[in-house]
């Protein structure tokens, strides 16, 4: 089945939305550090200046990442677990709450505590409303183009995820994004999930992108190089110039920008593990890795051929994994880092091996916030750098009406059964969603929340029991699992459950749900890894994501362990303990494996939640499977957890 190129979604195009705020009350109760509700009458309304920056220097960065396809508004909670292990306890990003608010000298019940943390969520949701949009975030980026003196003194930049994670971005395959993209003026980008649709629907993709699409450690395989298969890697290329075949590069390592007179180069960095975290099979002749040997001589290289004066890096790797980074690679000035969506206003600086000093900075997600730096750059050298993150309060922000229209368009775009929404042999497509267009299929009212539906979080979300419910309802099975990603938005209490809600949670091109029988041993040893891969005290060992959620099972994990020593204490909904040698029927989706045979994961949600609805159309939750935490009750990465902690 051929791709949906540019002409036909073009073709194809069709409307969207909006929100409101109400007053409330907004609480800061954290278990670290609580108070009485604080009144906020009127702090719904924009503060004076909030946005306004004029430029500190001669060159400005903007810099958003880890959208995850939400053109329009949304509800997304920051976590109240994000466990910092090794050198990272208690750094930010892993400090929450009110700690965090702490760290960062904010205070509670004001517009930075609802950006920031979790804390109050509801109440403070229903003052100052959605966050997000690309129609405001254009408006914001245009108005920091101009206090930066027009946009040739800046330069726009995306930290990857920005092609997946909602149902229209599934089903142009990433078109609907890379036009939204170029209408926002992006500059350059990085990529992860980008890497999750086949390999012609990238190089599609990339081609269309006005901006530059950069990577140093996406590498073209030898067997596709010199292989048989050679000739066909040429034709995907197609002339582009993005392939190197003297380097090996996929994509060009780095771009050089021209602001002001001054020469700033920018070094792309893709999230290094794609192969082990996604199927192989969306990307057979790329190969990825961290490649800091590479990025050094890269970086060394760059500064004595292209005589910089200042060198930044774009990142997929994680905060954690960017300021190791930062250390190690001499001649970093500024890292703009997304993967771990971790929203941070004041960058972390860093000292580097060459005796200056990095700053390492994350931009959240979800269009959440945009990050701003400024260079003051004189006689080659960089003299001073500031940094200034902005949440984006959808209500603050005038829609960009040029966005707008292309936004509502793009919604009215009618759903062809034809494009494939999976990896599998066969079509899996609900034959319901013929003939609509995509704002009907994703405007469908499911059920109304019983409490507020998340996801982010180190352990179990609500929307993440939604899940695994549905998954072992469809299979009948023991248990099920889901992966621990950090990407999905977030459902207020007393809301509507929407289709696109569900899409925000399901929306990948391998979405196949699965069954099958695996011992209480295999079990424990899948969930052991995964902890591993969250909880190693080295970050160029982790992962970057959460804790693989489970479903119909409790456990207790203690972090602070060694592999096949955290998970303990096991047992089934039913009391039940695990045995190793015992057979459990396990459901799961989302597998990097051969595709199964499964329904899709967003259909099977849907199923569950209009099924489970009650006469009064609520969908309860009877039990969350929230895991017993050891040995981690003073750290400063936790609050207001609602499973037991020691």
């Amino acid at each position: 089945m051929p791709f949906l190129n540019r002409r036909t979604f073009l073709k194809l195009m069709g409307a969207a939305a909006a929100s409101a705020a109400v007053p409330a009350i907004i609480g800061c109760s954290d278990k670290s550090s609580s108070s009485s509700p604080v009144s906020v009458a009127g702090l719904n309304a924009m503060p004076d200046g909030f946005y306004d920056l004029p430029m500190k220097g001669n060159v400005r960065i903007i810099h958003i990442t880890d959208v995850h396809g939400q053109l329009n508004p949304v509800y997304f909670r920051e976590p109240n677990v994000n466990l910092g292990v090794g050198e990272a306890y208690g750094r930010p990003p892993h400090v929450v709450g009110n700690k965090l608010l702490e760290a960062m000298g904010f205070k509670a019940a004001t517009p930075e505590s609802y950006a920031y943390t979790y804390l109050d969520f509801e109440n403070a949701a229903k003052v100052f409303g959605k966050t997000g949009g690309f129609a405001q975030i254009k408006t914001l980026v245009n108005k920091l183009r101009d206090q930066a003196g027009g946009k040739t003194n800046t330069i726009t930049i995306d930290g990857g995820d920005l092609w997946q994670g909602s149902g229209t971005s599934l089903w142009t395959r990433g078109v609907d994004m890379v036009e939204a993209s170029n209408i926002l003026g992006l500059d350059v980008m990085v990529g992860h999930w980008e890497f999750t649709y086949k390999e012609e629907e990238v190089l599609s993709n990339v081609a269309l992108f006005k901006g530059d699409f950069i990577g140093q450690n996406v590498r073209v395989k030898d067997d596709s190089m010199f292989g048989d298969e050679y000739p066909t890697m040429v034709e995907k290329y197609d002339g582009s110039g993005l392939f190197d075949e003297d380097t090996g590069h996929a994509f060009r390592p780095y771009v050089i920008k021209e602001i002001n007179g001054a020469r700033i180069c920018i070094v792309g960095q893709a999230f290094p593990r794609t192969a082990n975290a996604n199927p192989q099979e969306f990307f057979p002749d790329w190969s990825f890795g961290l490649r800091e040997d590479d990025m050094i001589e890269l970086v060394k290289n760059i500064k004595a051929d292209e005589k910089p004066d200042a060198i930044v890096l774009l990142s997929h790797n994680g905060m954690d994994v960017d300021i190791k980074m930062a250390e190690r690679v001499p001649g970093l000035n500024a890292v703009f880092g997304g993967h771990t969506h971790d929203g941070i206003p004041k960058p972390i600086k860093v000292k580097n091996v060459d005796g200056g000093t990095c700053l390492v900075t994350n931009a959240g997600s979800n269009g959440k916030f945009v990050g701003v730096m400024d260079f003051d750059i004189q006689d080659g050298k960089v003299k001073s750098m500031d940094y200034k993150m902005l949440p984006v309060i959808t209500d603050w922000l005038e829609e960009d009406k040029e966005m707008q229209a292309y936004l509502d368009q793009m919604r009215n775009t009618v759903y062809d059964k034809n494009i494939v929404e999976s990896r599998a042999q066969k079509y899996f497509y609900n034959e319901g969603r013929v003939g609509k267009t995509y704002k009907e299929i994703l405007d469908e009212k499911l059920a109304i929340a019983d409490r507020l539906l998340y996801r982010r979080g180190n352990f179990m979300g609500t929307w993440d029991q939604i899940l695994c419910n549905a998954l072992r309802e469809e299979y009948s099975a023991d248990v099920a699992m889901s992966a621990g990603v950090r990407w999905g938005t977030s459902t207020l209490k007393g809301d509507w459950i929407t289709m696109e809600d569900v899409m925000t949670q399901c929306a990948i091109t391998y979405g196949e749900t699965y069954v099958s029988e695996m011992s209480g041993r295999d079990l424990l040893r899948i969930l052991e890894g995964v902890a591993d891969n969250l909880f190693d005290v080295d970050p160029y060992l982790q992962s970057g994501g959460d804790m693989v959620r489970v479903g119909g099972m409790d456990y207790t994990i203690d972090p602070s362990k060694a592999l096949y020593q955290r998970i303990t204490d096991a047992k089934l909904d039913n009391g039940h303990s695990i045995e190793p040698d015992q057979m459990y029927k396990v459901a799961g989706w989302a597998t990097v494996g051969k595709a199964p045979d499964g329904r899709l994961m967003w259909d099977v949600v849907h199923d569950y939640i209009v099924k489970n609805r009650g006469k009064d159309n609520v969908l309860k939750l009877p039990k969350i499977n929230h895991p017993k935490l050891v040995g981690i009750k003073t750290n400063p990465g936790i609050a207001d957890y609602p499973g037991e902690i020691s």
